[in-house]
């Protein structure tokens, strides 16, 4: 039901020809979430409008084929000693508690590539919650049970190694480097079966707008390809690339 009022929503955008208002989240999210709109597509649209990359590292999988469009909610963990005894702010959980419905966790594990930052228990608290997914710039353990109750997470290793004990949260909702790409808080997270980019909030209206034309071009390259079985001659005339 909220997917069929995002897409209506960009449907009355669209309509609109070149309105006053600019685009509300919802929108802005309908557009991201539209089919056609591949991450690649994404990243190109991105690198178009900010001259920077926007896709992260591509060791950045999904732990099952999934698509995930939501604001990004980051937290940093680092590792802490074992005999350190003093009491640390959970803030992972805090992030993961009190974070709005359809935001995607941005976990980032300092110098912890190989130590799981969510496993069944997070993933089920994320899954009631009605969080969107999780991207970890670290590892995922439990991968069966967040595969069964069909929580997307987008991790650069698989693991059994727990980081209770191992690391400690540092910070919250602050501007994170995740996958060598920089995610502020509320930044628009996309992630798909090829990996994860990031669409600025500053630009998310362009990069919806260069999406739209990517769309017409290649909608329109298509039959030409099809007839000529030739794509340079449809860039020729519609220059995509």
């Amino acid at each position: 039901m909220r997917r069929s009022l995002h897409l209506v929503l960009f449907i009355l955008y669209l309509l609109s020809g070149q309105p006053s208002w600019s685009m509300t989240e919802e929108q802005i999210i309908a557009a991201l979430s539209l089919p056609e709109n591949s991450t690649g597509n994404i990243a190109d649209a991105i690198e178009e409008a900010t001259g920077a990359r926007g896709w992260m590292s591509a060791d950045m999988k999904p732990i099952f084929d999934s698509r995930v469009v939501g604001r990004a909610a980051t937290a940093v963990l680092r590792p802490v000693l074992k005999n350190d005894n003093r009491k640390y702010p959970n803030l992972a959980l805090e992030l993961l508690d009190q974070a709005p419905a359809g935001s995607v966790l941005v976990y980032v594990m300092q110098d912890g590539i190989d130590i799981a930052a969510m496993g069944n228990l997070m993933g089920t608290t994320a899954k009631v919650r009605g969080l969107a997914g999780a991207v970890i710039d670290g590892a995922v353990r439990d991968v069966a049970e967040l595969r069964r109750i069909g929580f997307p997470v987008w991790s650069r290793r698989i693991t059994p190694a727990t980081s209770v004990g191992r690391m400690v949260g540092v910070e919250q909702q602050v501007p994170v480097k995740c996958g060598d790409i920089w995610v502020n808080p509320g930044d628009y997270i996309v992630g798909d079966t090829d990996g994860v980019v990031v669409v600025p909030m500053a630009a998310a209206e362009r990069v919806v707008e260069l999406l739209k034309q990517y769309d017409d071009k290649e909608s329109k390259m298509i039959p030409i390809i099809e007839k000529e079985k030739s794509m340079l001659k449809a860039l020729e005339i519609y220059n995509r690339y």
